[in-house]
């Protein structure tokens, strides 16, 4: 059956929405026809081989849909069910695994190198992270695909498949904030508005959002943030005023550049955590002198996938939503189409893209 999606041809190469020929579901997997999925910047790092992936791929990884079909030997999911994508779907029995930590599952990304679909010539695509969720229909593995709980739109749970989770899991279970912290920020994107919402969850005191651009405060603000500092050299020095001369209890970096991270080790506390979640290249290279780690104690720490467990944090972000808690509308600054993706990366790589939702 042919279907729409978006393609990379190559690492660095333009995005191409063109028909492709999806398979039939075989054993163990599953058909899902996508009611949406979240423009992510993990996206754009797979585009500009930030992240290597087998090519050409179709990309997507942050979606929701209902299941059309199913192949043999999946009994749980039913056609015209709601589900939520899983693109790092844990084994169970490695390592890590065993150790309870499936977001560093060692086979979690195995799937990303099987032929997912073939283009008109017979080109062979692989699915970019997984779920392959810039299409009109997906094929995945049974184990990529969770039920979704009641009470949440369907459009808007694609962006529970990987800004919320991380954005949750960054506060919640990486950095681990309590009551009364304080916290700062750095990038509103979608990861970070996600992460700002859920350190108001958290009962944080004080919620700093860091960025550079001016027309982000407004959504901050709204994310739960109580204040907002433009980025500069002085952002360290303008979070210690803010926080009586301390600097923040924890530091979330959600950019994945050099000096944001440094500026963020830079905002904390003595004693306090800095949790790294932005995606950086091989060549942003962050230094520390010795002195300067024994002198403040901090802990700097890294966040895969919000050290998350979809499956279990899942039902727990659905009873955020359905209570009012957590506003999944709120992360979106556009909706487009299928049509739309090429001109969403486009805007990331110029800076200028915000936080975009395919509507199919």
């Amino acid at each position: 059956m042919t279907v729409r999606a978006a393609v990379l041809p190559a690492v660095g190469a333009p995005l191409e929405i063109t028909g492709i020929d999806l398979p039939e579901p075989g054993p163990g997997q599953v058909r899902v026809r996508l009611a949406a999925a979240g423009v992510c910047h993990s996206d754009l790092s797979l585009s500009n081989g930030t992240m290597r992936v087998p090519v050409p791929a179709v990309l997507g990884h942050e979606g929701a849909g209902t299941v059309v079909s199913a192949g043999e030997g999946v009994t749980h999911l039913a056609p015209g069910a709601p589900v939520v994508l899983n693109w790092a779907p844990a084994c169970g029995d490695c390592h890590a695994c065993g150790l309870g930590e499936v977001w560093l599952c060692a086979n979690a990304m195995n799937g990303a190198a099987g032929v997912h679909a073939r283009t008109a010539d017979g080109t062979e695509l692989h699915p970019g992270l997984n779920v392959a969720a810039f299409a009109e229909e997906t094929v995945v593995a049974a184990s990529c695909v969770l039920p979704l709980p009641d009470g949440v739109p369907l459009t808007d749970a694609a962006l529970l498949g990987c800004a919320v989770l991380t954005g949750y899991g960054a506060v919640h279970h990486a950095a681990r904030v309590r009551g009364g912290e304080t916290v700062a920020v750095f990038g509103a994107g979608g990861v970070g508005l996600a992460t700002l919402q859920s350190a108001r969850i958290a009962g944080a005191s004080r919620i700093i959002a860091v960025d550079v651009s001016p027309a982000k405060e407004e959504l901050a603000r709204a994310a739960g943030a109580t204040d907002f500092v433009l980025a500069s050299d002085a952002t360290a020095r303008e979070i210690r005023a803010l926080t009586g001369k301390q600097g923040a209890d924890v530091a979330i970096e959600c950019v994945g550049r050099a000096a944001t991270i440094r500026a963020a080790w830079d905002s904390t506390r003595r004693g306090g955590r800095t949790t790294v979640v932005g995606i950086g290249g091989k060549d942003q290279e962050v230094t520390f002198n010795a002195l300067e780690i024994f002198h403040w104690g901090r802990t700097l720490s890294g966040c895969v996938y919000g050290n998350t467990d979809p499956a279990r944090d899942l039902p727990v972000l659905a009873e955020h939503v359905r209570e009012g808690r957590l506003d999944l509308s709120a992360l979106v600054t556009e909706r487009i189409g299928l049509d739309g993706i090429p001109a969403a990366f486009e805007n990331m790589l110029a800076g200028k893209g915000g936080r975009a939702l395919v509507v199919f």
